[in-house]
């Protein structure tokens, strides 16, 4: 079983904006493939479904960014996980608008999400998909920044990598993790 984690925040008030990236791109898994969200375990939005012969969970932790470890802990615990099968999709400000990168293991580079899964899971080695959404051009504060909306020329630049984004995560379910990574590293 692998599970694809999205990170971002419930709400209206936070549903397009760029640290919502990781719900972008499960939603838009979810929508490619006809699945269905359910609410009612893991402080979490959820749909298991197979997809490539693979047992999935999609998974968006409503327990605000902060805390996301919390619902990412409970899946893992509930399921048996081995953190190697789990795969953290979010925000990146070290990486340009649309790039995407991924990785087996790190730190969390000042992302509170990352930190509170690391803090919760006792590891760093899970894979995770990084997804550029730059850095403001102003000195505006970067929490305005990350919580605000992507432009129109923006979203030129993110809605192909939201598809990206998900064709590597599909491919995860056929290949090892490294070739994927091979694969989709831009």
């Amino acid at each position: 079983m692998k599970c694809i984690v999205g990170l971002g925040n419930p709400g209206l008030k936070y549903k397009k904006t760029r640290h919502n990236i990781g719900f972008h791109v499960v939603d838009h898994i979810a929508s490619k493939n006809g699945w269905k969200f359910k609410k009612d375990k893991f402080e979490a939005h959820y749909a298991i479904e197979h997809w490539n012969g693979e047992k999935v969970i999609l998974l968006k932790p409503q327990t605000y960014m902060n805390l996301s470890g919390k619902s990412v802990r409970q899946v893992v615990d509930y399921f048996e996980l081995d953190l190697e099968d789990v795969l953290v999709i979010y925000d990146d400000l070290d990486l340009p608008t649309g790039r995407i990168r991924l990785r087996q293991k790190g730190g969390h580079g000042g992302h509170n999400g990352i930190r509170n899964i690391i803090d919760q899971v006792g590891s760093k080695e899970f894979n995770r998909l990084r997804f550029g959404i730059g850095r403001p051009e102003t000195d505006s504060p970067v929490v305005d920044y990350v919580l605000g909306k992507f432009s129109k020329q923006e979203l030129k630049e993110v809605t192909p990598s939201i598809d990206l984004s998900a064709q590597a995560c599909e491919e995860w379910c056929k290949k090892p993790f490294l070739q994927v990574m091979n694969d989709f590293n831009q």
